[in-house]
């Protein structure tokens, strides 16, 4: 499974101020995640890099202010605009993984490798992650992401095992 290299982290919104500053929807498990990132890439291709100035969170959002923006004009010229970082440039924690990586996989048995369906969606619950599994017929399926039911992620094959909770699939066991 080819996995993207420029990823989509969060969405300018709105402006913040009147010096050029952005407020910015993470895409991401935190606002704070965003800070540690010295600028950002305006598209998915990794082009239109814009170096990050000064960064904070407030209420929830990143509030970024890149070069060369000075006034709240040019703050609102970079309105509803994606930002993008390099997953080079970032580490994740063992047994972390980008959401957009398990987007799409083949979600099998961790015993017997029948397959249940592709992860079509990734759910913030709170507590913990919820996985959306879609079958072929278009059913869907709410799985915990938990160790207990998440036995092993290969985004390098793009599969998941997991070893359902009963009566999850319909089992007649």
């Amino acid at each position: 499974m080819a996995r993207k290299r420029f990823l989509e982290t969060g969405k300018i919104v709105a402006t913040q101020g009147l010096r050029g500053e952005v407020r910015v929807q993470p895409w991401c498990d935190s606002p704070d995640f965003l800070l540690q990132f010295g600028g950002f890439f305006l598209d998915g291709e990794g082009k239109n890099y814009r170096k990050v100035t000064d960064a904070r969170v407030h209420k929830h959002m990143a509030v970024l202010k890149f070069e060369g923006a000075e006034t709240v004009e040019d703050a609102m010229a970079l309105l509803r605009r994606v930002l993008y970082i390099d997953r080079k440039t970032v580490d994740l924690p063992e047994g972390s993984h980008f959401e957009q990586d398990l987007i799409g996989m083949d979600v099998v048995d961790a015993g017997d490798g029948h397959a249940y369906g592709k992860l079509t969606e990734v759910l913030r619950t709170g507590a913990n992650d919820v996985y959306t599994v879609t079958d072929a017929a278009g059913k869907e399926v709410l799985i915990p992401a938990i160790p207990d039911v998440v036995r092993e992620v290969d985004t390098d094959a793009g599969v998941m095992h997991i070893t359902p909770l009963k009566g999850l699939f319909d089992d007649a066991d």
